[in-house]
């Protein structure tokens, strides 16, 4: 196995399991809280799904699907369209509302866009810095790695609150 195969096979993980936490949910069980300053599922989704769109294509060099392929427009949020979720209140939380559909579609167009660039890397590709702000610097593979924990622990949290509701 190639270590784009490793990475594309997180990566369908990612997608597989983010469909699964919201198939069949209604627009109140996706933005349904455990408690009142947890994170809905429709959040959780969007978050790790424009995480993983930010991220890979800014070391990708590609335009993100969100502003792209109309996404910003489609969910239209309160938010700056640069928004991935870190550091958002509650408050903002709150506002993420989307039908299931909309936000398997992004989340498949983000995969698609992910699996696209992943696929053509080589082990060579993975230790080129892509970002010096960091001591020791960031290479390509540490932020495609640090994506993927991200979105699994993302889409493990999705995969529970979807339990809490007996769905």
């Amino acid at each position: 196995m190639t270590p784009a195969q490793v990475l594309v096979d997180a990566f369908d993980r990612i997608h597989q399991t983010g469909l699964a936490a919201v198939r069949d949910l209604s627009e109140d069980q996706l933005t349904h809280r455990p408690t009142p300053d947890a994170n809905s599922i429709a959040w959780l989704l969007w978050h790790l799904a424009r995480v993983q769109d930010d991220h890979v294509a800014d070391v990708a060099g590609l335009e993100q699907v969100w502003t792209g392929q109309g996404y910003a427009d489609a969910f239209g949020l309160p938010f700056d369209e640069s928004a991935i979720g870190y550091g958002q209140s509650s408050e903002d939380v709150g506002h993420v509302r989307a039908t299931s559909d909309l936000l398997s579609d992004y989340l498949t167009a983000v995969h698609a866009q992910t699996v696209a660039y992943v696929e053509a890397l080589d082990g060579d590709d993975l230790d080129r810095v892509v970002d010096t702000s960091w001591d020791p610097p960031v290479t390509l593979g540490a932020r495609l790695v640090s994506v993927i924990n991200d979105d699994m622990q993302h889409v493990g949290q999705a995969a529970y609150v979807r339990g809490l509701l007996g769905a």
